[in-house]
């Protein structure tokens, strides 16, 4: 049974300041707990039976074992409309690879400053698909702990890593050679860019797109043409269809 304290302590965890403190965030459903388990610590884990029985031979390898609860006591800590037989609290990983080298080594994303948690949750879901391992956020950047961006990116968290940095600075440590990719409204078709496999990828705000001091460092901007190209149409793609509409394409250019 969940007692007062400990419904009040994971209702807490919906603000970024406790989530910060204690260094942890909330994964919720079957599926999405399921692929977080293996991964990341969990500190604790509130269940119903049903899904306590469906997932003997995983909890077995667990340090912590499930607080059985009622659907009704999970619904009173929930973060969802619909709760889904198990709550986990995990920790959140300590990532400590050379920003620099990974950049060199790999294709990876970078965002500056998007703000709505769920636009965040899709891009790292995003970039488990296309196999992009890193995404190097600003810090004005949504939460990746907030539990909307969490559901998001549906168990993205487990193969991608998210760092929070600051990019100017980032960017420019960056060799010259590097490859800084950037979206622009205005600037050469995606379609008819030479792409490379490795740099970065950088992604801007919703409404602002990407920021002056950041936009100083893209070395080859690229844009995402509207059909037919030039015809009046709506303002722009959202930041996570762009997204996956840019990955897309650098995979397509060496698939």
């Amino acid at each position: 049974m969940l007692s007062k304290n400990r419904i009040k302590y994971i209702r807490s965890l919906a603000l970024k300041k406790r989530r910060t403190e204690d260094h942890v965030f909330v994964a919720e459903g079957p599926r999405l707990v399921g692929e977080l388990v293996p991964v990341f610590t969990a500190r604790y884990i509130a269940a119903t039976q049903e899904w306590a029985d469906a997932n003997s031979s995983l909890l077995q390898r667990l340090a912590v074992q499930p607080e059985i609860v009622t659907d009704d006591e999970l619904r009173k800590v929930s973060s969802l409309e619909t709760p889904q037989q198990v709550l986990a609290i995990f920790e959140q990983p300590r990532y400590e690879e050379d920003a620099r080298q990974v950049i060199s080594n790999s294709l990876c994303l970078a965002l500056d400053d998007v703000q709505n948690p769920g636009n965040l949750g899709t891009i790292i879901r995003i970039a488990d698909w296309f196999g992009i391992g890193d995404i190097f956020c600003s810090r004005n950047t949504a939460d990746v702990y907030n539990p909307k961006t969490v559901q998001a990116c549906m168990g993205g968290l487990a193969r991608v890593r998210v760092h929070y940095v600051d990019l100017p600075d980032l960017l420019a440590t960056l060799p010259d050679s590097t490859p800084v990719y950037g979206t622009f409204l205005h600037a050469p078709s995606i379609y008819k860019t030479d792409l490379s496999t490795t740099g970065l990828i950088i992604m801007g705000n919703e409404g602002n797109g990407i920021s002056d001091d950041v936009a100083r460092y893209v070395n080859r901007r690229v844009t995402i043409p509207n059909y037919p190209e030039g015809s009046l149409t709506t303002e722009s793609l959202n930041v996570a269809i762009a997204t996956a509409i840019v990955c897309a394409e650098f995979r397509r250019a060496y698939k």
